[in-house]
């Protein structure tokens, strides 16, 4: 049985048809080792040019937060320091150091660099050393009639020996699994970019809620106040005879529903706080010594937009995904590798004699070796070995459909997020006119009222219509920074742009020397790529 079309790496090349054993014995011997399976190549850009049908603009002034797009400006590593809040910079900087999920990202790394270094193991003979020291009574009936005197029939026996196996990787599968395990290995680098990622947008969306809170509440409590001084006129004029008790209970409940929601925004703010302490990886009985408000977050005037072309390098899920298709596409090669012949050598030197002191004589007499050379070939499994490469190959079909729904995903975060700072922007100004034209309503109508003007009722209508416009405007505000937050987390957050990795261990250059695999080390803040990453 025969295959065609086997691709290789570095330069060497198989036979693209194998027929008998002895060509094949014969080829092992002359090309030493070759990688079968497909190469894997890094999968193009998209060719595109925008993120969005629109061209984007710069932001439009609101409430004094005027933004504007940089296109091709690239994005800090610590993208959170762009809202220029030291209490936000400092929270991140302890959730970065005592969140669990960054411990525990540390031990995935060094779970898969393991695995790569223990995989690289069996590019190299095994040697293992052995001692084994017998002794006993051989039968007289069965021991030789010669013997004399019966004494000679005990004996003692002591062997040591030094047994080599080797298995040479004539066809690259050893390095196929090696190649799998790297992938996963910087697969589980770039998951953890990800999970990094989504921790401080958390973080920074959770500092931009609790100022949202914040607003709120105070909101309500000038609300309160602003009833409470109506409810003590509208008393005034009803004792003057201007206003029945029915408007009096009105107002009253009014104050009522109003200091009603001050309860709920509480337990949101303590909660919020609470979600806030676990993500700095602390217990929420210890507090929270930060506190947000808006006025302490500044919306960054420049939003870094990055070209679509980079896109696919700076997203870490499409990293992830892209490094799944390495893997799956190195296992084609292992299950081809599998049903190739199969070569060993085996070999066992070392000393015999029936005294220990034998073992270290010079006399060659208690000397021995002995060496084997195998080759087998499947020649019938049941199509076993046939089919696991199909399921290979089918792999890399289910990995390469999963990496471009991911790509299609980064580019409509992208897209999103564009289209939702665009709109924030029109709905803040908005929300920001309708509320000052509320609360001049509101001012004209407690006028007016004093003075016999208008109807109670258009009062309470007032009160109403103001307090909606307030939390509409603090709404909006609250959208356009988290989906800034957004958009920074759907370009990637520049974690490419973190400072360089410490240099190679001695392991790391090891197993370069042994594969030929080139990856960065392991960062010593928290696992991650570094800006050569990003192509």
């Amino acid at each position: 049985m025969g295959f065609e079309g086997i691709r290789v790496i570095g330069g060497r090349s198989c036979a693209k048809r194998f027929g008998s054993a002895a060509l094949l014995t014969g080829l092992a011997v002359l090309l030493g080792s070759c990688e079968v399976g497909p190469d894997f190549k890094i999968p193009l850009s998209p060719e595109i040019a925008n993120f969005t049908p629109d061209r984007l603009h710069a932001a439009n002034t609101a409430g004094g937060k005027t933004q504007r797009f940089a296109i091709d400006r690239d994005l800090p590593a610590d993208y959170w320091t762009l809202f220029r809040s030291p209490a936000l910079n400092n929270l991140v900087t302890r959730a970065l150091k005592d969140n669990p999920n960054i411990d525990a990202a540390r031990a995935a790394i060094r779970v898969a660099q393991a695995n790569v270094y223990a995989e690289v193991g069996q590019l190299f003979p095994l040697a293992s050393g052995n001692y084994n020291g017998t002794g006993g009574r051989v039968a007289s009936e069965v021991s030789s009639p010669l013997s004399s005197p019966p004494s000679l029939n005990y004996y003692t026996l002591h062997t040591a020996q030094l047994s080599v196996s080797y298995v040479p990787d004539v066809w690259g599968g050893t390095r196929r699994q090696i190649e799998n395990l790297d992938a996963v290995k910087d697969n589980q680098r770039f998951m953890n970019e990800a999970t990094f990622l989504t921790l401080t947008s958390s973080i920074a969306v959770g500092a931009i809620q609790e100022a949202s809170l914040r607003a709120q509440i105070k909101v309500t409590e000038k609300l309160i106040v602003i009833s409470k001084d109506i409810l003590d006129k509208v008393k005034l004029q009803k004792e003057l005879g201007q206003l029945t008790g029915l408007d009096v209970a009105g107002q009253e409940a009014l104050v009522a529903q109003t200091e009603a929601t001050l309860p709920p925004l509480r337990k949101a703010l303590d909660q919020n706080r609470n979600s806030l302490t676990v993500l700095s990886g602390h217990l929420p009985g210890e507090g929270l010594p930060e506190k947000f408000e808006f006025s302490g977050l500044k919306l960054p005037g420049t939003l870094p937009v990055s070209l679509p072309s980079k896109l696919v390098a700076q997203r870490p899920d499409v990293r992830a995904a892209e490094e799944n298709m390495r893997a799956t596409s190195a296992l084609i090669g292992a299950a081809i590798a599998n049903r190739l012949p199969q070569f060993s050598i085996n070999g066992d030197i070392g000393r015999s004699g029936t005294q220990f002191a034998n073992l270290f004589s010079s006399n060659p007499a208690f000397y021995f070796y002995t060496g084997l050379a195998n080759a087998s070939q499947v020649i019938f499994d049941g199509f076993t070995l046939q089919q696991r490469q199909r399921a290979a190959e089918a792999g890399l079909d289910q990995a390469a459909a999963q990496y471009r729904l991911a790509v299609l995903t980064a580019f409509q975060n992208v897209a999103d997020s564009l289209y939702a700072i665009k709109h924030d922007t029109i709905g803040l100004e908005k929300a920001i006119l309708a509320e000052a034209a509320a609360k001049k309503s509101l001012d004209l109508t407690r006028i007016q009222l004093t003075q016999g003007q208008v109807a109670f009722p258009q009062l309470l209508a007032a009160q109403t219509t103001y307090l909606q416009a307030e939390l509409v405007t603090i709404a909006a505000l609250q959208n356009r920074y988290s989906d800034t937050v957004a958009l920074f987390q759907a370009l990637g957050g520049g974690w490419w742009n973190r400072d360089e990795a410490a240099p190679a261990s001695e392991a790391q250059k090891w197993l370069v020397s042994v594969t030929g695999i080139e990856k960065d080390p392991i960062l010593t803040a928290y696992p991650g790529a570094t800006k050569n990453n990003a192509r």
